[in-house]
This record gives C-alpha cells, structure tokens and sequence, in this order.
C-alpha cells in the first residue's frame, strides 16, 4: 500500500498548495492562500498538506485554538479539499491518517465546516460518510437559500411590486470597483443601527481582496437621482454568484431597491450560473432563522440547500480501521 503523509502547511507550499486547489473537485477561490491568509493576524494557521507517497491529494484549510483544530474560522465553508480524481477508500485513508496525525499533535477535537453541493464540481459527499463512521456530532446546520436558475423564474406577488417600484423609481444598478460608497454610507451604518456589529471584511480588506480576485468579487450598486440607495457584494464562483452582502437605506421597502437590484442581478448578469445563493437566514448557530428574511429570499423562487458543521474526536480514528471488507 502507498504511504499517506500528512503535514502543516508552509510558506514554501504557496505554490503547491494554490495549484492544487485550482483542479480540485470541491474548491473555490476562498481556498487560495492569498484569501485565507487576508487575516492571518486573526487566526493561528494549523492548515493541513496529505500526501500520497509524494503526490499532492488532499488539504485542509485550518487554525489552531488551544487543543482544537477548526476548519477554517475565517472562511464561509471549508472541509476536506479533494483531488477530481479521488476515491471513497482513498478518502477514509487520508481522513484516518489526518485524525491520527491530529491526535498524535495533542489535538483533542476537529471542527469541520463543509463546502456547500452546490459549490463544488461534482458529487463530493465522502467526508460526510465518514463523519458517519466516527461518531461525529451534527452540532450546526445552516440553510441556505438557494435559486436554481436552470428553472423557470417565479418571484411572488410581493417581489413583482417591488420589482416595479424600482422601475417606477428610475433606479439604476452599476457595477462598481470600489467599495467606499456602500460601506461607508450603507453596509456600516446599517450593520451598527440594527446589530451593533460592523462587517466581517473591513472596507481595506474586501479592497485588497478584490485587488486579488478581480473576476470572484464584484460590487453591484442601486442609486436613485444620482445617490446611492443599496447594493450588494457579490462572491462569484464558477457554478454560484453568492449576494456576500445586501443592504438598502432606510426607504428600500418604498422604492424597492433590493428587489430591483436582485432581479436584475438573476436575470441578466448571473442569469448563465447554475445557481444565485442569498446565503443563510440562521441565528444562534443554525437554531433560529430571521423569518422575515427568509420569506424575502424564498419569495425570489429560492430553495433550501444545508451546510453541516461536525465535531469530531480525533482518538476516534480507529473507527476507520475496518470500514472496507
């Protein structure tokens, strides 16, 4: 049998690791180093490189807290990054030898947070068999709404009037390369009046992000008469546009800013994706959902699609050992 080996990662593995995300079956952009590393003063790297004799297969993007092991903190999704060529018992090798090489590192437990079907390039469902098998607790499920734009489009009653509204309204979308404009006089200010939280990504971050991926993250504003009045920031994936952001100042609901905005999003500039994600409607860790919100995706034709969180204990390896007869 091949040796699997598994290691941290390394500055010298830039390189490596980058190519090998661009050809895996279940990666998107947030897994190239120059995004994950964007706020690597937040978090202490315990990103993972499995090997097969000295063939790159697997990684996983990860930090280090005390005696666990999340994957990664700092990104939306995460997982087991797999090679397209990959195999169900190649996977429970490297899971095994990665739960091993975790315990044997006075690791205690692994967080692991999975990479939604929708974004990946074909069936990737092996980590959750193996989750399976070692006992690994469901402890979070977020729900995502989802619209498959393969189907025919069928906002409901209440999206057409804002739709309209928007028209009546003579908004105007443009897509934009910078970002002041909605933080500054939108996202912030909402964000503060209505959570007391500002954004994930500062206005310097999401910029030197987009400086990075200029083709993944796009800036799409509403303005009525000249001044802005909502906007979205979109993450674009090969097979998703992902509304990261989305907000409109206080007269949204009158002038229908959002519903304007996003329809013309899903019919004209991502209307060739597979699928429009407007991301999730989850509280306290999956156990609550904003009602409202959710009714405002879902009245856009939007489905459910789940994202699972696992905890696993990495002693339980062992649990692998006999899982092929």
């Amino acid at each position: 049998m091949k040796e699997y080996k598994v290691r941290l990662y390394q500055k010298d593995d830039f390189e490596k690791w980058n190519t090998f995300v661009k050809s895996a079956k279940n990666a998107t952009f947030l897994f190239h180093r120059n995004f994950i590393e964007y706020h690597n003063n937040r978090f202490s790297d315990f990103s993972l490189l499995i090997f097969q004799e000295e063939k790159l297969i697997s990684v996983l993007p990860a930090n280090r807290v005390d005696n666990c092991i999340y994957s990664h903190q700092g990104l939306t999704y995460g997982g087991l990054i797999l090679d397209d060529k990959i195999t169900l018992p190649k996977v429970i090798l490297i899971f095994k030898q990665i739960q091993k090489f975790l315990s044997s590192n006075k690791i205690d437990t692994l967080f692991l947070k999975q990479i939604p079907s929708i974004y990946c390039e074909t069936f990737s469902d092996e980590i959750n068999y193996c989750m399976f098998v070692l006992k690994a607790k469901n402890y979070r499920v977020d729900t995502l709404s989802v619209l498959d734009l393969s189907k025919p489009l069928v906002f409901s009653k209440d999206r057409k009037s804002g739709i309209s509204k928007g028209s009546d309204c003579y908004l105007e979308v443009i897509e934009e390369t910078k970002f002041d404009a909605f933080w500054n006089q939108i996202l912030i200010p909402n964000l503060s009046l209505k959570h007391e939280v500002t954004p994930v990504h500062s206005l310097e971050e999401i910029t030197n992000l987009k400086s990075n991926f200029p083709e993944n993250i796009r800036q799409f504003n509403v303005y009525q008469d000249d001044k802005i009045v909502a906007g979205t920031t979109i993450f674009e994936t090969k097979f998703v546009a992902h509304s990261q952001y989305i907000s409109g100042n206080p007269a949204k609901n009158v002038n229908g800013s959002l519903d304007f905005l996003h329809h013309h999003l899903i019919t004209n500039v991502f209307k060739d994706k597979p699928f429009f994600d407007f991301g999730i409607s989850n509280e306290n860790s999956g156990l609550n959902i904003n009602s409202g919100l959710l009714y405002w995706k879902e009245s856009f034709g939007a489905k459910t699609v789940i994202q699972n969180f696992y905890e696993i204990s990495t002693s339980n390896f062992h649990l692998l050992d006999a899982v092929m007869i």
